[in-house]
């Protein structure tokens, strides 16, 4: 318990969902339809977009307002307890050392359950070996060696807005039957925000950030969502070609499944448990290096295609025979 892992994916998932479940079930349903070319999608559901609005300022002004001070930790380096301190004292910083969301995780979890091998640690200033993991530099700042948690308190909070834009695609969906009018609303809004994001990313106010889960980020992904989307619903429901995504649908039935035992390496680590002679002498290993990598002469091509092939598609078909079978896995 001294050193457990407080928060994570699912516990941020679980937090949105919430939320924007209690104001979906509190708040009386308005199932009129709304006419086109008109804001009132907005105004009828105005309480779901001030519970986003909340959270974008409870984040924002906690992000650039919290005073950050200096910090210390401890790491096991060659069999002794080591100290770092990283020196802070500033408001308003967006990088990996002094970061008001770093911070907030570190008062409330406490440092000791927090991720411990954040993404940070891949960094130029951290490794020769990035954008892979490898050795510390002899000169890596104290804060590559540091926990942290990129799915916290304040980065969930920041979140609900992004569940809000979210259900706010669904609501388009109830409320706007005509394909066109849908398709204007989604785009729409999928251009805007990705307009602000590349905005506030290439002129530095807050650059795209998935670890802070910067307002760049939620706007960037949630725009990208809702292109996406409007081109699947093209694809499969204007021009009736839903036989070549039904691998699609069998792993939305079966998304728990796929990400325990896909996305969080269970399966795949089972496979590694039986190797010959050495630990790198396993299955997966094999598959990597002789059947991909090899072939295609290129780590990086060799990692697509086998994330590709050997994860995605794999897991398409154990989704669709268990589909057929009628065998789900649900909380």
């Amino acid at each position: 318990m001294k050193l457990i892992r407080w928060f994570g994916i699912l516990q941020r998932i679980a937090l949105v969902y919430m939320v924007v479940a209690l104001i979906e079930a509190l708040i009386p349903k308005n199932r009129q339809t709304i006419e086109p070319d008109h804001f009132t999608i907005f105004t009828a559901y105005r309480w779901q977009w001030i519970a986003g609005f909340i959270s974008f300022v409870i984040y924002m002004v906690t992000t650039f307002a919290l005073y950050v001070p200096d910090w210390s930790f401890t790491v096991d380096e060659d069999h002794e307890r080591r100290r770092y301190t990283v020196e802070c004292g500033m408001r308003g910083h967006l990088g990996p050392a002094c970061n008001a969301v770093g911070y907030v995780d570190r008062e409330v979890w406490g440092i000791n359950h927090l991720y411990q091998y954040p993404v940070w640690s891949r960094l130029k200033a951290c490794t020769l070996s990035s954008p892979g993991s490898g050795p510390f530099r002899k000169d890596a700042p104290s804060w590559c060696r540091a926990p942290f948690e990129p799915e916290g308190l304040l980065s969930s909070i920041s979140a609900i807005l992004s569940g809000t834009i979210g259900i706010h695609y669904g609501h388009v969906l109830i409320h706007f039957k005509g394909h066109a009018e849908r398709l204007r609303q989604w785009v729409s809004m999928g251009v805007i925000l990705l307009i602000v994001a590349i905005i506030l990313h290439f002129t530095d106010a807050i650059p795209i950030n998935k670890q802070l889960y910067s307002f760049s980020y939620v706007c960037f992904t949630a725009g990208a969502a809702g292109i996406v989307f409007s081109g699947f619903y093209v694809l499969i429901d204007v021009w009736g070609l839903r036989p070549p995504f039904l691998f699609l649908e069998w792993i939305g039935m079966n998304a728990m499944l796929v990400y325990v035992m896909a996305a969080q390496g269970i399966f795949e680590g089972f496979i590694n448990g039986w190797y010959y002679k050495s630990p790198d002498n396993t299955l997966v290993y094999w598959i990597q290096e002789h059947v991909f990598n090899d072939v295609w002469h290129s780590e990086r091509v060799g990692t697509l295609l086998y994330v590709i092939f050997a994860q995605i598609a794999f897991w398409a078909v154990v989704s669709g025979v268990l589909h057929k079978l009628g065998i789900y896995w649900k909380l």
